[in-house]
């Protein structure tokens, strides 16, 4: 049973992760359609930032400690990626630099979505494996 509570707080984890990255990228849209100031957007982008990476280490953390060796291998490159732009000081938005880089940005929102897409289907699929088993 315990193997289950691992996985639906996986599960939780995982969603509020989709949450936030998608928060991010329809701040991206609406700079693009001009809906709303660069300083407005890069501000709500960063405010979520930093609880993102804390909640994917989290998760990573989690499937070490439950051990899912699987799961926290497929982790790591996220938790990689997060920390290398965290240390070299890139994981802000820039306000006087967002419109040059909201290509870029926009494209990296989206392959965290899927990344973020795939383990939800892997986290779902053994959640239901681990209630057929017990």
């Amino acid at each position: 049973m315990g193997d289950l509570y691992a996985w639906l707080i996986s599960f939780l984890l995982l969603v509020a992760v989709f949450a936030l990255v998608l928060y991010q990228i329809v701040c991206l849209a609406d700079l693009e359609y001009d809906y709303i100031n660069p300083y407005d957007s890069a501000s709500r982008i960063n405010a979520v930032i930093l609880p993102e990476f804390a909640i994917q280490a989290t998760l990573c953390l989690l499937h070490l400690i439950t051990w899912h060796w699987g799961m926290f291998l497929l982790c790591l490159p996220y938790l990689y990626y997060n920390v290398k732009l965290y240390t070299q000081k890139q994981h802000l938005v820039d306000v006087t630099e967002i419109f040059n880089q909201l290509p870029k940005e926009k494209k990296i929102r989206f392959f965290k979505l899927g990344y973020i897409a795939v383990f939800l289907a892997l986290s779902i699929f053994w959640m239901v494996w681990s209630i057929v088993e017990d």
